[in-house]
Parts: structure tokens; sequence; C-alpha cells
């Protein structure tokens, strides 16, 4: 018998209270700058993942801990962990100078007033092939700072618009976990699930791309110095978008990135072994907050799943929506509340798989289109999630570069994901649907 217990739910509301909250007294009312970025994340999941254990009085503490060790040893989140940690030593390699390069030798060749645009499809364009929005990010959001810098385009646009474009190819990949979740949890092929999101997909990143022109032609522009970038410097970078975007897996991406930017600041003179070293070490303690953001969502979702919070979730959806259309957006929906409460979109598909299984049947839709809504709502969600593992890493990096962005100052200008569900609702509602689907 199923636990349905939505008491088991109060937890995540007591975050959302506690970090909007304080966020919006700290920016707001107490007029402190960058209030958001001063509410300790780490802190308040702590204090709710406390909360969480006094819960359910029939099971033991040390029941509990084992609990949330089986949550925090998922697949899924050992795989985020290494990212992060590999993402941290790579950005401390290359260190501030390598990703200022790249962005002052890509702005020699790019007229400056376009370099937002194409941090975009450069972001399209690596995350599916890569297959990781986290890698991705990674990747170009210290090339993304340095471009702000140079041209005098706003931080959190140019920010935003990497976050977005990674959604783009974690949502449409064929290499990505959501998509491979998905259409295993559905049963239906890759292929048709692509042609069912790529419908979608395109009219979202069309008009993105005029958005991000018309905030570009209307730009002051700084009128740009003689820029001096090192071309050995470039090379780390090139080969890891090299190869995410011939498909190579991100963890010898990163490699790869790390090996060569090593040999060539120590070849160059930039910098010595131990140095390096503490640089690597000191890149790898950047990650320490988005690291243990995870390990405590994971925690946290663990026992809230123990105790029926998403049983009693994915009931309520359920009973709520009735009718086709009405029922695929309760799978939308239903996928993006267990973001809400997993921070992971992958879990979040995971979670849902059954259920939307369920309701496809009851409402008629195809496994395609159901993979389709559950991938597509799942990175909707995720993409401007505060305290996701995207949004964190950008944030991450963009300290490492050595400047300060919150969260809330990016989501403004995420608009591909914002797009993209308006263009997921009109095909919802609107547009007629095939007689196969």
């Amino acid at each position: 018998m199923e636990k349905r217990n939505g008491w088991a739910l109060l937890p995540i509301g007591i975050f959302l209270m506690l970090y909007l909250g304080l966020g919006i007294t700290f920016e707001y009312i107490m007029k402190i700058p960058m209030g958001f970025y001063k509410v300790p994340i780490v802190v308040i999941f702590l204090c709710v993942l406390f909360f969480a254990t006094a819960q359910n009085k029939s099971l033991s503490f040390d029941k509990k801990l084992k609990i949330m060790g089986e949550g925090v040893g998922d697949k899924n989140i050992v795989t985020m962990l290494l990212i992060f940690l590999l993402a941290g030593i790579f950005v401390g390699v290359v260190g501030r100078s390598s990703a200022e390069s790249v962005a002052y030798f890509f702005l020699s060749v790019i007229p400056p007033r376009f370099s937002v645009l194409v941090l975009f499809l450069v972001s399209c364009f690596v995350s599916t092939a890569m297959g990781t929005s986290v890698g991705t990010i990674t990747l170009l959001a210290p090339i993304a700072v340095a471009v702000s810098t140079a041209t005098g385009f706003a931080l959190p646009l140019c920010v935003g618009t990497v976050v977005g474009g990674a959604m783009f190819g974690d949502n449409l990949s064929f290499i990505s976990d959501t998509t491979i979740a998905a259409c295993g949890g559905q049963g239906c092929a890759m292929k048709d699930k692509f042609r069912t999101n790529f419908a979608i997909v395109v009219p979202a990143a069309l008009i993105t791309i005029l958005v991000i022109l018309l905030f570009s032609l209307n730009a002051d522009i700084k009128p740009m110095e003689n820029m001096s970038y090192n071309l050995w410097q470039i090379i780390p970078y090139v080969l890891v978008l090299v190869g995410g975007i011939v498909g190579i897996n991100v963890f010898f991406v990163l490699g790869i990135g790390i090996v060569t930017g090593s040999i060539i600041m120590l070849a160059s003179g930039v910098t010595s072994f131990p140095d390096l070293l503490a640089s690597m070490g000191n890149g790898a303690y950047g990650m320490f907050e988005t690291s243990m953001v995870a390990i405590l969502v994971a925690a946290l979702c663990a026992l809230i799943r123990e105790n029926g919070g998403f049983e009693a979730l994915l009931f309520a959806i359920k009973r709520i929506f009735r009718g086709k259309k009405a029922g695929q957006l309760g799978m939308g929906l239903l996928v993006g509340a267990m973001d809400i409460a997993t921070a992971n979109n992958t879990v979040a598909i995971v979670i849902a798989n059954p259920i939307a299984k369920e309701m496809a049947e009851t409402y008629g839709v195809s496994p395609k289109k159901t993979a389709s809504i559950l991938d597509t709502f799942s990175c909707i969600f995720q993409g401007v999630l505060p305290y996701g593992a995207q949004m964190l890493v950008a944030i991450s990096a963009v300290s490492q570069m050595g400047k300060s962005i919150s969260a809330f100052e990016i989501i403004p200008f995420l608009f591909y994901p914002f797009l993209l569900l308006l263009s997921s609702l009109f095909f919802m509602f609107l547009v007629p649907e095939k007689k196969k689907d």
C-alpha cells in the first residue's frame, strides 16, 4: 500500500519561505547590495534537513541516516559531484587569463555587438553535443564574464544566455540523461521523442535569438580597447569545446582540459608546479557550496520520498487534471513539482515516469509525446530554479572570475526556458494534434 503524506512536503515549503523570504528582505527591504547572494543556502538546507529528520516518529534516527545515505549515493548524485569537482579543477588550472584570452580572441573575430547571440548559439551547440547543461555552463560561464567585461553587456544577460543555451541541449540531446530517462521510462525511441520535441524547441530558440538581437542592437557597447590574448592559453578551451561538440564523455573532456591546461601553464612559465597544485585545490574548493547543496538536497529528497511526500503530490496532480490536454499539462506540472522538490531534472523524470505513463494511458497520450513533455518541462523548471545545479555552477564560475552575481539577477534573462514554456503550452492547447499522437 502506497504511503501518502502531504505533511512530508513541508520541508520544501520551509526552505522556499526562508530562502526567498531572507533574499527579498535583504535585497528589497533592507536594501543590502547583492542581498540574495548573502543568503547562506547551505545553512538553510541543513536546517531544513534536520527539520525533516524530526518527521515520521516511526523511524529511528539511525534508520533515517541510512535512508539519507542511500539518497546521496545515487548514481546521478555521484556523477554530478564528480563533474563539479573536475569542473572546479579545470577552472582553477586555466585561470581567469585563459578565459579572457578566449573571449578576446572571440571578439577580435566577431563584431562585439553580436557576442551575446554567439554565446547562445555556442551554448546550444555544445550542450546538444555533450548532453550536459552543467558541463556546458562550466566551460562557457567564464567566457561570458569576460565578454561582459570587455563589451559592457550586462553580466546577468551574458550568464543567463549561457544557462538558457545549456538547457537547450539538456532537453534535446540524444545523450542527455533526461532524454534517456524519459524515453526509457515511457518505452519510446529517442528519434521519435526528438522529432516531437524539435517542433516545440525551434520556435522558442528562434524567438530567443530575436530577443537577444533586440537587446544587442539597443545596448550601449563600450569602445573596444586593444585587447591582447595568448593563443596558447586558448588551446585548453578549444580542446574541451571540440570534445563537447564531437560528443566525447564530459569526464574525458574535462580531463583533457585539465591535462593540456596544466602543461601549457607550466611550459609557458605562467605558474610553478606547487602553485598549479594550489590552483587545482582552490578550484575544487570553489565548488564546495554547489557540491554541498547537491548532497543535502539528495538526502532531503530521500527522506521526503520515504515519508510519503512524493506519493501525495503525485496523487493530487492525477486527481486534479482531467481530459487529454489538461492531462498533458498535469504531466508537465508533475515533473516540474518533482524538480522543485529534488533540484535534479533527471531524478524528477525518474520519479514521475510511472505515474505519467499511467496518466498517458488514461488520457490517450502517445509515449513519444509523454516523454517529450517530461523532458521539456523538467528542463524548463531546472533552468530557472535558483538552487538548481545549473544556477549554482554559473554563480560559482562567475565568482571564480572575480565577480559576484545572484540567481535572481540571472533569472530575468533566462529567455529560452521561459519561451520554451510558452511554446510548449501553445503546442499543447492551440495546435491540433496528429491522429498518431
